[in-house]
């Protein structure tokens, strides 16, 4: 055990401990976790701020207000509800379209609207939330994904994790969904991540549970030399948050929509830390030297220029 924790600090792999004492604690004041621990909260702070994320739709915040879903439904075929305090893709439901008074889910079952009503009133009693606290249900634009993955994914939304530190985005990787994960871009519940070449943008070797690869288990097509596309636009839209936020170490999850263009899903102030394993790289040396340097990078366009070239 000894060895191998020599062999990993050699190849300059941040773990959790030094990761929470020396970046989360130091870098992220506590009076700002709630900026991004409130997904609806991040989502309308983004937007006072001009960045682009998915339309908000509506927000229900009392048991009250459940009676008047449906008509906040009604001008819109398809949409994703979520729990505001949710994490790991729990609580979330996405639907595609409605067939008479019932809404069709991404995997085809239906859902009468009593049943949603229902489901609304759970995230609000906050079975989804962060602690069991009481939540809000908010209501939002349904993200298409880039056609770029359509051959490396099985249903569900791929989205791009960029870590960024003191303004300047510092690895990378794309999450796959599976079907393990049940089309959710989650590592934990078995989706696929993937490293990013932080210059071009063109993807790495994936990581799945314990297994290195190159194709995706589905689909059987490589996810390696990819280019994924306004790859400059991504790294800027990740910078930006730092002063969105105040977060010195955070995680970015950004979505790529065939209409829009990246948009910003949600912010983590505790990222974790298998985005190393996808890139097959350790976090520290990238931490240590923008240590060394963020001071002499004053703008947006300076920091993602750096992240790029070193």
């Amino acid at each position: 055990m000894w060895t191998l924790a020599k062999k990993l600090s050699a190849m300059g792999t941040l773990g959790i401990n030094k990761r929470n004492a020396h970046y989360t604690l130091q870098y992220n004041p506590r009076h700002l976790y709630p900026l991004v621990d409130d997904k609806l909260r991040t989502k309308q702070l983004a937007e006072r701020a001009g960045m682009a994320v998915p339309k908000l739709y509506g927000v229900i915040e009392t048991q009250r207000q459940i009676k008047d879903l449906d008509s906040v439904l009604e001008p819109y075929q398809d949409f994703v509800v979520k729990p505001a305090r949710g994490s790991g893709g729990n609580g979330i439901l996405v639907f595609t379209g409605k067939s008479k008074h019932q809404y069709r889910r991404v995997d085809d079952m239906l859902v009468s609207q009593e049943e949603l009503d229902y489901y609304c009133s759970n995230i609000l009693s906050g079975i989804y939330s962060l602690g069991g606290h009481p939540d809000k249900a908010f209501i939002e634009y349904r993200v298409c994904s880039d056609p770029i993955f359509d051959g490396i994914k099985y249903q569900g939304l791929p989205d791009i994790r960029i870590i960024v530190f003191l303004g300047i985005p510092v690895m990378s990787m794309v999450r796959l969904p599976t079907r393990l994960s049940k089309g959710k871009a989650n590592l934990h519940q078995g989706a696929i991540g993937v490293g990013i070449d932080m210059k071009t943008g063109h993807t790495l070797k994936g990581v799945w549970r314990n297994d290195i690869l190159d194709e995706h288990p589905d689909t059987g097509n490589s996810v390696k030399g990819i280019a994924i596309p306004c790859w400059e636009d991504l790294l800027t839209l990740a910078a930006q948050c730092y002063q969105l936020t105040g977060l010195g170490y955070q995680g970015v999850d950004i979505v790529l929509d065939k209409h829009l263009g990246p948009l910003i899903l949600e912010i983590n102030a505790r990222p974790g830390l298998n985005i190393q394993i996808a890139n097959h790289e350790g976090l520290l040396p990238r931490l240590k030297l923008i240590e060394q340097h963020y001071t002499e990078i004053a703008t947006v366009s300076e920091r993602v220029a750096y992240a790029r070239e070193n």
